[in-house]
């Protein structure tokens, strides 16, 4: 992950964390607010085809904003194997910074102008990146993909 980070240009920051019981748990722990940890979803378009959603810890995915900003009529979160296979990340572990594949990046506009936190490829580590490099280098699309939580 971080040999990725550093072929993109990124500036990231890897710091280790004990485990958290949620992710309220781990914003306190990192001593910042759950819209400042980005989570790294992988969605299924069809199979074999993935892609990534990077949405502020504070909401969570919009099925309908997100098949709209990425044109397709169904998407689904895949089972834990096949996320793993998909990415060679765990979940609460996964990133797009090397992944096994490059697959196209969705992102909320709420991730631009600020240091984001996010996983850092396992458990007990978390990385620290600049919202807007990180979209930039990865050629995420940014459009409003998310919904408040319930």
């Amino acid at each position: 992950m971080l040999a990725a980070a550093g072929r993109l240009g990124l500036d990231v920051e890897v710091i280790d964390r004990p485990a958290a019981a949620s992710l309220a748990s781990a914003a306190e722990l990192l001593g910042i607010t759950p819209a400042d940890i980005v989570k790294s979803l992988v969605v299924r378009r069809k199979a074999g085809e993935y892609l990534f959603v990077l949405v502020p810890g504070d909401a969570q995915i919009s099925w309908p904003k997100l098949r709209a900003a990425a044109g397709a009529n169904k998407l689904v979160l895949p089972p834990a194997d096949e996320a793993f296979e998909a990415t060679g990340y765990a979940r609460g572990t996964i990133t797009p910074l090397g992944s096994t594949r490059a697959w196209p990046v969705f992102a909320a506009p709420d991730i631009q102008g600020r240091r984001v936190s996010m996983g850092a490829g396992e458990h007990g580590a978390s990385l620290f990146v600049d919202g807007d490099a990180l979209l930039a280098a990865l050629h995420a699309t940014v459009a409003d993909v998310t919904e408040p939580l319930p």
